[in-house]
């Protein structure tokens, strides 16, 4: 009887089909480089953030503040009142950061917001003023804006994005991805969106300047009281910043934290005061 040659191996036999164990082992491999080349970039590039010279937040402020500019108000009663106010919480900004030209851009418009841009520039809407029922109230809302310019945040929103697109590129192999952090810094800049993680320090920072300049935090937390009680019709508040259940939980922690007292508040006077009635 004629005797065959064994049959070579099939595809399958030469490639055995990936189980679902080593697939999951892969795609771990790859998530965990991706965070750890994504934080070591996070850390070196916060780190970094503190040797950037302030005259390149300089130049941001001359590409972004344009825009706003626009659409401020100029000669404003409302924005001189305003200034005044940022001038005094300015005092007890430490000296790095107190000898700085500091602006409100006021816009009348009905948008609960604020926002702080490049250039020392602070937003505020008509619509934001019209929620405040203090003083106190708004200069916290003022010194957590301000809190930003101490703790660089626009150049660590910078960093951010650049640290993701990165990270992206070197794991994955995404190298077109890095032609597109051009934009997403650009996006960053205009949407003046901070972390949450951010908003809450910028937050401590309001809270000390409100402290340092009524000698009292009375005040923190009215404003973002009010606003977690009907979220709905502060939508771009809401998009920009903490949820303010959230936010008001921490301050009060921190008012606990550092023995704050408590006291009652300034009403808001002048042009402030028109805009409430």
């Amino acid at each position: 009887m004629r005797s065959f040659p064994p049959a070579p191996p099939s595809e399958s036999d030469r490639n055995p089909p990936t189980s679902n164990f080593q697939l999951i082992g892969v795609i771990g491999t790859f998530v965990v480089g991706f965070m750890v080349i994504l934080a070591a970039l996070n850390w070196l590039v916060s780190n970094l953030v503190w040797f950037v010279p302030y005259e390149v937040e300089v130049q941001l402020g001359r590409a972004i503040a344009p825009i706003y500019e626009a659409q401020a108000e100029t000669d404003s009663p409302v924005a001189a009142e305003l200034d005044r106010l940022l001038d005094e919480l300015e005092v007890n900004l430490p000296s790095e950061f107190g000898e700085r030209d500091y602006r409100i851009l006021y816009v009348d418009d009905d948008t609960v917001n604020a926002a702080a841009i490049p250039g020392d520039r602070v937003i505020i809407y008509r619509g934001l003023l019209a929620e405040a029922e203090s003083e106190n109230e708004l200069m916290m809302v003022l010194g957590h804006e301000l809190g930003h310019f101490v703790n660089r945040d626009h150049l660590r929103g910078i960093t951010r994005q650049f640290a993701l697109q990165t990270a992206s590129a070197i794991v994955f192999g995404d190298a077109s991805g890095l032609a597109t952090i051009g934009a997403s810094i650009g996006e960053t800049l205009a949407s003046a969106q901070f972390s949450q993680s951010q908003e809450l320090q910028a937050d401590t920072v309001g809270l000390d300047l409100l402290h340092a300049h009524y000698g009292h935090a009375g005040g923190a937390t009215a404003f973002f009281d009010r606003l977690s009680e009907s979220p709905a019709a502060n939508l771009a508040f809401l998009a920009s910043h903490p949820v303010p259940k959230r936010r008001v939980r921490a301050l009060k922690n921190l008012i606990r934290q550092r023995e704050y007292a408590r006291a009652d508040l300034d009403a808001l006077s002048g042009p402030l005061a028109d805009i409430q009635e």
